[in-house]
Order: structure tokens, then C-alpha cells, then sequence
């Protein structure tokens, strides 16, 4: 692999995985949820109660995007909106029990498509892709903190 076609690989390698993860898990779960939709409420079950202008900087969107988002997400019965006590102008956005049902069986299927691409490769492939986690992860927080100084 030449130096400068790397970078190009190694994005399609990445992007490909995302993709074929995300029209199968697509086809057993549903409704459908857009990768934007999908986003916010992992990070609002992760992070209950935080707010739109936290979770609008968290994902790199539009405080309006994330708004959208968020009533798309509340019609589905995915978040609740609750008036912040020290600010009531804010919202704190708070996962339901749906939502955090619907996360659980995303996570467990997607584990379960990964840990069978993975039985039809063998012991050296496994063991780089394991080897190459730290380095996806450095890499995730390079490009993380580039947005964060721009």
C-alpha cells in the first residue's frame, strides 16, 4: 500500500464496515433510525439530562438540527424534554425505557454481526484488527480534537 493511497484505504476499509453494519442491523430493528437520530440517543443514555446546546457541541451539528432530532426522537417515545430547575428557558433531554430498550438491542445485535464477521476470519486477522483498536482510537480522538480547535 503506497503512503499517500493510505488514508483513502483505510476510510473506505472503515466506512465500508459502517455501512454493511448498518443496512443489516437496519433490517432486523425497526422502526428505522436515521445515524444522526441513533447518535443523540446514545449520547442522551449515556448522559441523561443533558441539554440541547451540549448535545448540538457533542455531535458537531446546529442547536436547530439537534432540536429536530429531539421532537423526532420525543413523537417516537425515545426522549423526554424537562425543564431545567436552574434555567427555564433550557430543556434537559432524558432517555425512556424504549429508548434505552432500543440502544440495548442495537448494541447486542451489532455485537453479534461483528462476532460472526469475525468467526470467518482467521487467528492473524483477528488478532491485527485487535491490536489496531488503540490506534483507531487515537486516531478518533486526533480528528475529535481538530473539530474541537476549529
Amino acid at each position: 500500500m503506497e503512503p499517500e493511497t493510505f488514508p483513502d484505504e483505510l476510510i473506505d476499509a472503515l466506512i465500508g464496515v459502517q455501512r454493511l453494519l448498518r443496512r443489516r442491523l437496519r433490517r432486523q430493528i425497526a422502526p428505522q433510525l436515521r445515524g444522526a437520530e441513533v447518535e443523540l440517543l446514545r449520547l442522551v443514555v449515556s448522559r441523561p439530562g443533558t441539554g440541547i446546546s451540549d448535545a448540538a457541541k457533542d455531535l458537531h451539528l446546529a442547536s436547530n438540527s439537534v432540536s429536530t432530532l429531539v421532537n423526532q426522537l420525543s413523537r417516537q417515545g425515545y426522549l423526554v424534554r424537562e425543564t431545567d430547575p436552574a434555567d427555564r428557558r433550557a430543556a434537559r433531554l432524558m432517555p425512556t425505557p424504549a429508548a434505552e430498550a432500543r440502544l440495548a438491542e442495537w448494541r447486542k445485535l451489532r455485537a453479534e454481526l461483528v462476532r460472526d464477521g469475525l468467526t470467518g476470519l482467521d487467528e492473524a486477522d483477528r488478532e491485527a484488527l485487535r491490536e489496531a483498536i488503540p490506534a483507531l482510537r487515537k486516531l478518533a480522538d486526533n480528528l475529535h480534537e481538530e473539530v474541537e480547535e476549529s
